[in-house]
This record gives C-alpha cells, sequence and structure tokens, in this order.
C-alpha cells in the first residue's frame, strides 16, 4: 500500500488526505456538537458513566479542540495524537461499564491509520523507516 501512495502525484495524495480528514472530522464534530447541546440520549447514557451534564459537555470541548487541531496541518500530529487518546479513554469507559468496545476501537484504528498517512513522521518513527 505504502508502494501506491508512493507513485500517486501530490496533488492526488493531499485529495485523499483530505478526505480521510474530512471523515474522522465528520465523526468527532458531530459528536462533539452532541455533547455541548446537551443531546437528551447522549446525556442520559453519560449519566450512566457517572458524569453530569456540565462534564458531558466539558468532554464536547475537548474533543471539538481536539478535532481543530488534526484539521489544521501544522498541528496534525498532536490532533491524532490528542483523538487516539480521547478514545482510549472512550475504551477504558465501556470496558469498566460492560459495554462493547468495537466502535472505539475502529474509531481510534482508522484516526491513527489517517494520521500515519497525513504525517510521514509517524511512520517513520514507529515503522523505523
Amino acid at each position: 500500500m505504502n508502494s501506491k501512495l508512493k507513485k500517486m502525484n501530490t496533488k492526488t495524495k493531499n485529495i485523499i488526505f483530505w478526505v480521510l480528514t474530512g471523515l474522522v472530522a465528520f465523526v468527532f464534530l458531530g459528536s462533539a456538537y452532541g455533547k455541548i447541546t446537551g443531546n437528551p440520549e447522549g446525556l442520559k447514557m453519560a449519566e450512566s458513566f457517572g458524569l453530569n451534564a456540565v462534564n458531558f459537555k466539558l468532554l464536547g470541548f475537548i474533543e471539538l479542540a481536539a478535532i481543530v487541531l488534526f484539521i489544521i496541518p501544522r498541528t496534525g500530529v498532536i490532533g491524532t495524537l490528542l483523538l487516539v487518546a480521547y478514545m482510549g479513554g472512550g475504551i477504558a469507559t465501556h470496558l469498566e461499564h460492560g459495554q462493547s468496545i468495537n466502535a472505539p476501537v475502529v474509531i481510534a484504528a482508522f484516526v491513527w491509520i489517517v494520521g500515519m498517512l497525513r504525517f510521514p513522521e509517524f511512520s517513520n518513527r514507529i515503522l523505523g523507516k
């Protein structure tokens, strides 16, 4: 897969990277919006986790800040790390309350894959290239 990416021209890579970034942003912006606006279903679930409305809203703002950092190319690396860490917290919370971790694991993996594609420093560091 990586060799195919190397053969693509820069314009094609940029389009792919921005589409993938948009998909990640879409997922997290929807989630953050629900938290910030106090979505009743989300708030009910948050209360079952022991969170009140204020903390639920605060999580929405944290999520929003992380996605903004992720979208901006200059801060995208830190945004990627924050989003993956945020999803790690989601995985831990789901485990603690006996819920399925499938969705947060898939989202975290997708964020990590997009981050690895967008920012070569990740693959260089992790894969030793």
